[in-house]
């Protein structure tokens, strides 16, 4: 498709490594994953099985009063798959075959609710308070700051963040700078590495920003935004299931985001996950979680800097 410049100039001539929209735009599924599904009931039993697999992979707790939003994001793997019940797709799971399938019921029963400078106050707070002392260190290091987005979704969260850590080093080219952007599902992570975007959605606090970060679709992309190549390039996003046993990022970090996805979590998995967290932490970096979440009640060594964000000590 031919690229022109857009209106307000926001989409460059050139950019040509925009991946196909299935379906015609991001997050649409194909029309022919629009089957009847299958009519089988998920049985407590079925449903035991798979709550108690999901909690053994990822830490992710379905209670009973899950039982029908399961049943209903995995009706259609069922009709994909030519499964004709529960019963079945739980032997799948059971078997040598299922492995890969195990990744893909964790997909399907990962929320993932999000958008562009979610709980903006972690933004101001990184701008006005911490990145200027962060911005010290890494000058007299000499090296990049370092940031995780632990749960990364779809990416609006990351790229807010790049955004942030963009406008801040425009006047002091001198510090450089990375994210870490990791998830478990995996259709969210090709979504992050999209970062095409609904341009209803696309909400930004300056409107300059738009001009400045993104690109804007025409033709069969008009109506959707696009993350530029240069904010991109500073972020790897790549699969990390948060209780794995090695982590593939960095110790050391500045920063980790970790928000609003320890809700999903018992305090046990809670202990082990903000244990393992602040150890990727460099000495003086911050962890940031939801702001409906706390730390309260759980072990740490951190210090609260404000609601919801906490340092390690130096």
């Amino acid at each position: 498709m031919d690229l022109r410049p857009g209106p307000r100039g926001l989409l460059a001539a050139g950019d040509r490594e925009w991946s196909p929209l299935f379906g015609g735009s991001p997050g649409i599924p194909p029309t022919a994953a629009m089957l009847f599904p299958s009519e089988a009931p998920l049985t407590s039993q079925a449903y035991d099985f798979l709550a108690n697999l999901v909690y053994e992979r990822s830490r992710i707790r379905l209670g009973p009063d899950r039982q029908t939003l399961v049943a209903g994001r995995l009706r259609q793997r069922l009709v994909a798959l030519r499964i004709d019940d529960y019963a079945d797709y739980c032997a799948l799971l059971k078997s040598p075959q299922g492995a890969d399938e195990v990744d893909a019921l964790i997909d399907l029963i990962s929320t993932n609710h999000t958008h562009f400078f979610r709980e903006s106050s972690h933004f101001d707070l990184l701008t006005r308070q911490l990145l200027p002392r962060l911005a010290e260190k890494s000058i007299a290091g000499m090296r990049p700051l370092r940031f995780w987005c632990a749960a990364c979704s779809s990416g609006e969260e990351v790229y807010s963040l790049a955004i942030v850590l963009a406008e801040f080093c425009r006047l002091r080219p001198a510090v450089q700078w990375h994210i870490e952007a990791s998830d478990i599902s995996q259709r969210m992570l090709e979504r992050c590495q999209q970062a095409i975007y609904d341009a209803d959605k696309v909400s930004v606090p300056q409107q300059e920003w738009l001009e400045r970060y993104f690109l804007r679709g025409i033709g069969d992309r008009d109506g959707y935004f696009r993350v530029k190549n240069e904010l991109r390039r500073q972020v790897t996003v790549r699969y990390v299931n948060l209780f794995q046993d090695v982590y593939p990022v960095p110790r050391g970090l500045d920063v980790i985001f970790c928000r609003n996805v320890m809700i999903y979590f018992d305090v046990p998995s809670r202990n082990t996950l903000i244990e393992r967290l602040t150890d990727q932490l460099a000495p003086g970096g911050f962890l940031f979680v939801g702001h409906s979440e706390s730390l309260i009640g759980l072990r740490h060594g951190l210090r609260t800097i404000a609601p919801s964000v906490y340092m390690r000590p130096e």
